[in-house]
């Protein structure tokens, strides 16, 4: 499969060269988007759907409730369809909750401040089990009213002793992300604006149960059991979803996109029974029976914000990144805002205190190309209005140009 090719599949399913309807259908496009920075998640919609509004996400999000913020591949919180939500964590939420435990456990027995907590097992279960209980009481609450609920969520920790960074926390965050990793609670409504990374907490039965069906008003069904999927089906659902969406590719980048071992990688795909390609002489796969080419679309430009997934859609970024890797990463290996043309980056992007969001192109692209991206700028900046975006991880591309 020609590079060509890659790249209009790129463009043509990550609605990106054409603009998705609905904000559901930009979300379905990419499998998820990613929500470690919430402004990340309105951003991603709007480079895909024409004349979307803050309120068309949030609507979506915690009104309709046909998406769900979960934490899933790579121990990231993406946003995603209810359903796919179901394939995550099956395939790769309880693989993280497992660990997660096991590592607050030992916390909890050799960190704790000002004394270990005996029995840290026990204690976990009892305190996870009362804070669900709390929430379903309230229906809905924040980390602070669930801490008023059950003081025990103050417990302390010491980490780092004796290091210049060492700090003392309590576990109020880590029970939450514990619950919410087991799939017992979901994070709601921020507690501020839409950029906030503080958010109101739900149970997740009590959620599923009022979203509407796929933007029809119909009620989810089957939520006693939601999942509803064994985690070798799940892993083959997911592994299908992201073949659809990045596929063709190395079957390493689906072991990075997924997190998974290489056994669970090699069963996943035994499932999938992919079709293997030839790119430009590097071994890939493909969904069976997705080896049509695509319509070349029309020549597009997009903006894309910090962490979009198309951007961290692979880890073999090469064909579209080219050679500007140092300038738009951070050192974790993070993606800044990035300029896209036809399916590769050319440029950067920023959005500086005055509220003008500055373009940088980082090689040429023709002279309407860039008075296209300076309009795409334009746009950007009139739709932000009093709004300010920070990427929550800063690249020094993105640094430079904010200013």
């Amino acid at each position: 499969m020609t590079l060509a090719q890659r790249r209009a599949r790129l463009g043509v399913r990550h609605h990106l060269a054409a603009r998705a309807t609905t904000v559901e259908e930009a979300v379905d496009g990419v499998v998820a988007l990613h929500a470690t920075d919430p402004a990340s998640v309105y951003l991603s919609v709007w480079s895909r759907v024409r004349d979307v509004s803050v309120a068309d996400v949030e609507d979506a999000l915690y009104s309709r409730r046909t998406l769900l913020r979960i934490l899933g591949m790579r121990r990231t919180v993406f946003v995603t369809d209810v359903a796919t939500a179901g394939s995550v964590q099956a395939a790769c939420s309880y693989d993280i909750a497992a660990r997660q435990r096991r590592l607050l456990e030992k916390q909890l027995g050799t960190l704790g401040h000002p004394e270990n907590v005996p029995r840290p097992g026990e204690w976990l279960d009892e305190v996870m089990a009362s804070v669900e209980k709390a929430l379903r009481a309230r229906g809905t609450a924040t980390a602070h009213q669930l801490a008023d609920d059950e003081p025990r969520l103050r417990q302390q920790l010491l980490m780092a002793k004796g290091k210049p960074y060492e700090s003392i926390g309590n576990v109020t965050s880590r029970v939450l992300f514990q619950l919410a990793a087991e799939g017992h609670i979901v994070r709601g409504r921020p507690r501020g604006s839409w950029q906030s990374t503080q958010y109101h907490w739900s149970p997740l039965t009590d959620w599923l149960e009022s979203a509407s069906g796929s933007g029809t008003g119909t009620k989810s069904s089957g939520t006693a059991d939601w999942p509803g999927l064994s985690e070798d089906e799940a892993r083959a659902a997911l592994a299908r979803r992201w073949l659809h969406a990045f596929g063709p590719a190395p079957v390493a980048d689906l072991r990075w996109w997924t997190g998974w071992t290489a056994g669970q990688t090699k069963k996943a795909l035994t499932a999938v029974a992919p079709a293997e390609v030839d790119l430009d002489g590097e071994p890939a796969i493909a969904l069976p029976g997705d080896l049509a080419p695509v319509g070349g679309p029309a020549p597009w430009i997009a903006l894309l914000p910090a962490l979009d997934p198309t951007a961290m859609g692979w880890q073999s970024r090469d064909w579209y990144l080219g050679q500007h890797r140092t300038a738009l990463f951070d050192r974790s290996g993070n993606i800044g805002p990035t300029v896209w043309s036809d399916g590769r980056i050319v440029g950067a992007w920023a959005h500086r205190p005055s509220g003008e969001v500055a373009v940088r192109l980082l090689e040429d692209i023709g002279t309407e190309k860039t008075a296209e991206a300076e309009s795409e700028a334009a746009r950007l900046s009139a739709w932000l209005g009093e709004a300010r975006v920070v990427p929550k991880f800063r690249t020094p591309a993105e640094k430079e140009l904010a200013g």
